[in-house]
């Protein structure tokens, strides 16, 4: 004890100190490892409940959407409808490919299942819509078509039928109540699948969750034995009466780093926890970003843009919310691929023509508003130069992606009485700029 009121050096246990330090450092890495690793599959199980619902979905689509053509085709008679019938049933071919995608998801056996049935009662409804055509075809004289309705023999009664009445029968059959029943048939397929689906994968996040729960209970525990390791450091070097430990010691409590001063030894453990710090800084930096933006575009998402709404000025707030012009026809005609790097490319153009301390959020598919912050009154003239600017940078695009257009609504604060009414208000004059054509802006008029 004499020789450590002497100020006897630390150099002696300092080899222990960084085998211990070394220990836990890595079973704090490793802890991080793990925790991310579960936090991953967290998010992952909920991701491919994702997709696999909007696969799911896609099988419905496609059935209403060859509903749609068969129904245009036996009420108009036009070619056109029929070719986009085949178009999606043999080449896009959606439904096949959400039973593909299910297909490759391991224990879907139950969503499988209903998946499988919706299809065949998908596949069973077109033969009525096939004779429905064959009827169209000839009350119509029409002489091309696709082959597979050549093998589509009419009963003896119906091809006696006058071309009035074939056109009669070939709408009533995909328009009477039989029709839709076995439509709600799969309807209610697809209901089932996406349930089974979502049991699934409440039960994998489930089982992330306690995983995560498990790996954060041992990183507690680790941290704690770090403390612990510190507050041992601290001790030893108060007995030595060394002033930077004091002082390292009020820094910690005050939740700050730890001035590297004083002994070497001090200095490395310093420079250690110093490191540790800053990686749980930035750990919890980049949990917060990504729980408040968009990771496709980078903008806020739903969750930021509830977070803006409750701390912004009303008075000095400008809003504009932007709606992409025909964006499902982009995804259609370019693919979803596509429409993402449109949506990236509109957030850009964005955050380039406002300021950065205003604010992007995507509060929809293709659905974004825009803060303009500390604008005490409606900068018409300003805007309107900065719509010029969004409009030729999206129009002339050097990615070489489609042309784009947005329909905008504009509204001041001073014309809402609170946020809520502001949104209403700023959505409104949004459509009415989809009423007048798109690829337009419109000044909320108070007074309408």
């Amino acid at each position: 004890m004499n020789r450590l009121k002497e100020g006897i050096s630390l150099r002696k246990i300092h080899n222990w100190l960084i085998i211990v330090a070394v220990i836990l450092s890595c079973l704090l890495i490793y802890s991080t490892y793990r925790l991310t690793s579960s936090f991953l599959r967290v998010k992952d199980a909920a991701e491919d409940n994702i997709k696999l619902q909007n696969s799911v979905h896609g099988l419905m689509d496609a059935s209403d959407y060859l509903t749609e053509m068969a129904q245009r085709f036996t009420v108009s008679g036009d070619r056109r409808f029929l070719e986009q019938y085949f178009i999606e049933a043999f080449t896009t071919k959606r439904r096949e490919q959400a039973l593909s995608e299910l297909k490759r998801v391991k224990d879907t056996e139950s969503a499988l299942a209903s998946l499988e049935e919706a299809m065949r009662h998908s596949v069973k409804l077109m033969d009525r819509e096939y004779y429905a055509m064959r009827l169209v075809i000839e009350a119509k004289g029409i002489r091309e078509y696709p082959s597979v309705l050549k093998s589509v023999a009419l009963r003896s009664e119906d091809a006696a039928l006058s071309p009035e009445n074939k056109m009669r029968l070939a709408t009533k059959m995909v328009l009477d109540d039989e029709y839709y029943t076995q439509k709600n048939r799969i309807r209610t397929e697809v209901q089932n699948t996406v349930q089974a689906i979502i049991n699934q994968t409440q039960k994998e996040e489930t089982e992330a969750l306690d995983r995560f729960q498990a790996e954060l209970n041992l990183a507690r525990g680790e941290i704690l034995l770090i403390i612990a390791a510190i507050f041992f450091v601290v001790w030893l070097t108060s007995t030595l009466g060394i002033s930077p430990i004091l002082a390292a010691v009020d820094q910690i409590k005050a939740d700050g780093p730890i001035k590297e001063t004083g002994a070497d030894e001090f200095r490395y453990l310093a420079k250690a926890y110093n490191n540790l710090y800053s990686m749980y800084k930035k750990s919890i930096e980049h949990l917060n970003f990504k729980a408040s933006h968009d990771e496709l575009t980078g903008a806020y998402n739903r969750a930021g843009f509830d977070l803006l709404l409750s701390g912004l000025d009303l008075d000095s707030t400008c809003l504009m919310f932007f709606d992409v012009d025909n964006f499902k026809n982009i995804n259609d005609t370019y693919g979803h691929e596509t429409g993402d790097k449109v949506l990236q490319k509109l957030v850009q153009v964005l955050k380039s023509s406002f300021r950065s301390d205003d604010y992007v959020c995507r509060v929809g598919g293709d659905e974004f508003v825009v803060f303009m912050v500390h604008s005490s009154e409606m900068q018409r003239d300003l805007i309107k130069t900065k719509m010029a600017q969004i409009r030729q940078e999206l129009v002339n695009s050097k990615e070489g992606l489609p042309p784009v257009t947005v329909s905008v609504g504009i509204v001041h604060g001073t014309q809402a009485g609170d946020m809520e009414s502001l949104l209403k208000k700023g959505d409104a004059a949004m459509y009415e700029s989809k009423t007048n054509g798109k690829n337009t802006y419109t000044f909320y008029d108070q007074e309408s």
